[in-house]
């Protein structure tokens, strides 16, 4: 095979995990680097948990990220059907083959004597594995279970005399396992339905799929699907198996590995940028060749290579996320951070009604530095609404009553009143102004004023926060200042 086919297979059976969203994006971005065919593939035999509305949220978060796939389930394709389980007669087709080639058989065993076996083994020290039971059954004994309502699975014949099976990994290099640890897998169960190790093999040498990159949980499942591929006669796609994502706490990432989440649609609802959780994503795991770490995604594709992924796990560090994250909130176009951050405005509360669209763009570009993701921004908003809370009232009752903060306070008052607008460019001229003029310096100047306006030591500049509030609400807030002193 000399075109790159890759694929992206999850199990529509829940939210989308943030490592399996990193393993999509690794194909997504060796397809584009390569020129290749990136493919999106449905694995959907688990039938008690898949459902068409997880399928949908796959989709959804993958759209969302940018990850658009060249071939699969909506785009259509000439290597389909893309669910497996509308694929259930090319497997009967091909176990049919194995079974006339004497490569498989018929198990009947009960579970409960599956655990019965497994009991006796562990009692033993021994490792639970099948042993093989039904492996040689006569037919007139196949018949007589059957009879018994016995509904068989079909399991394949590992070959008896120990076999080393060598996988050879682009990321993991070459991993040696043993035939010996590996007993007569089921292929198929007992309801028709094809097993993960089966139907991926098929459906990756139909497909024509080039790499198999996935998560190094995989691993172990790659002799089983080698001695498949050596059953067929066929050549093994390359494979590529990634190392895991870590929490903070160094265990493997879940809801329980502190601040990180672990759905890819909590980052979307908390209004983190795709392009950034894109661009975190790509170094979990991956190293580029420069010491940058801001990157647009056409900048990664021109980069990206397996060459790069790196053997050792990769730890979620969400400070770095949410640092990154604040980047591009602060670099991206203003309208498009307005318009993520009004939904958030209005779920909390605020009334946008009688708001115009350039006080609006004040206000999230003045608070938008403050802020790692957009749900952030109704925290730092809130001053601009409603009544002034102050922070911490009796330090801000001690500072309004220092010497010549009542000439401070006048004075700006007296002059936002002479004001006929209130910019930002005039405010500034017109506080540099107050400041020359009056006898105290910076530190008696500015944070009485702030206290005043904002309730708080700290936050955005003073000469956008008294255009945003406006020639009213400011007045007011000196004059409850005034009223303290």
């Amino acid at each position: 095979m000399s075109d790159i086919r890759v694929r992206f297979a999850p199990s529509p059976t829940g939210q989308i995990h943030i490592g399996n969203i990193r393993t999509a994006l690794f194909n997504y971005l060796f397809a584009k680097e390569n020129n290749g065919t990136f493919i999106l593939r449905v694995e959907d035999t688990d039938q008690e948990r898949s459902t068409s509305e997880f399928e949908e949220v796959i989709q959804q978060e993958m759209n969302w990220l940018g990850l658009k796939w060249d071939e699969g389930v909506q785009v259509g394709g000439e290597y389909g059907p893309y669910r497996q389980m509308e694929r259930l007669e090319l497997y009967q087709q091909y176990i049919q083959q194995l079974l006339d080639q004497d490569l498989v058989y018929r198990c009947y065993c009960t579970p409960e004597e599956l655990e019965q076996m497994r009991e006796k083994q562990r009692q033993n020290d021994e490792a639970p594995r099948y042993t093989g039971k039904c492996r040689n059954l006569t037919a007139a004994k196949r018949e007589e279970l059957e009879s018994e309502g016995r509904k068989p699975v079909i399991r394949f014949k590992v070959p008896q005399q120990e076999k080393e099976i060598i996988v050879k990994d682009l990321v993991k290099g070459d991993v040696s396992f043993s035939s010996e640890v590996i007993d007569d897998f089921v292929l198929v169960k007992s309801d028709g339905i094809p097993t993960y190790n089966f139907a991926v093999v098929i459906d990756d040498y139909l497909m024509e799929i080039s790499h198999v990159i996935r998560g190094e949980d995989h691993l172990s499942n790659t002799p089983k699907q080698q001695l498949l591929y050596d059953a067929f006669g066929w050549e093994a796609p390359q494979f590529a198996h990634l190392s895991m994502i870590l929490g903070s706490d160094k265990s493997k990432l879940s809801k329980r590995s502190g601040e990180a989440y672990v759905y890819v649609s909590q980052y979307r609802e908390n209004g983190y940028l795709p392009e950034a959780l894109i661009n975190f994503l790509a170094l979990l795991g991956w190293s580029p060749d420069s010491e940058e770490e801001l990157f647009t995604q056409e900048e990664i594709i021109e980069q990206f290579s397996l060459a790069g992924v790196t053997k050792s796990p990769a730890v979620f560090d969400v400070e770095k996320l949410n640092w990154m994250n604040g980047m591009y909130i602060r670099n991206a176009d203003l309208e498009q951070i307005v318009n993520l951050a009004i939904p958030y405005l209005e779920e909390a509360g605020y009334n946008l009604e009688d708001k115009s669209k350039e006080w609006l763009e004040l206000v999230v570009d003045t608070v938008r530095g403050s802020i790692d993701y957009i749900a952030e921004i109704t925290e730092q908003v809130d001053l601009f609404f409603g009544e002034i809370e102050y922070e911490d009232y009796d330090q801000v009752v001690e500072t309004f009553r220092e010497d010549q903060v009542d000439l401070v306070l006048e004075t700006l008052k007296e002059k936002v009143v002479n004001l006929n607008s209130l910019t930002p460019q005039k405010i500034k001229g017109m506080l540099k102004e107050a400041m020359n003029e009056l006898p105290v310096g910076g530190r008696l100047f500015y944070h009485p004023l702030r206290f005043a306006l904002t309730g708080q030591g700290s936050g955005p500049e003073l000469y956008n926060i008294i255009s945003i509030l406006g020639k009213e609400e400011v007045i007011n807030r000196l004059d409850k200042a005034l009223a303290l002193i």
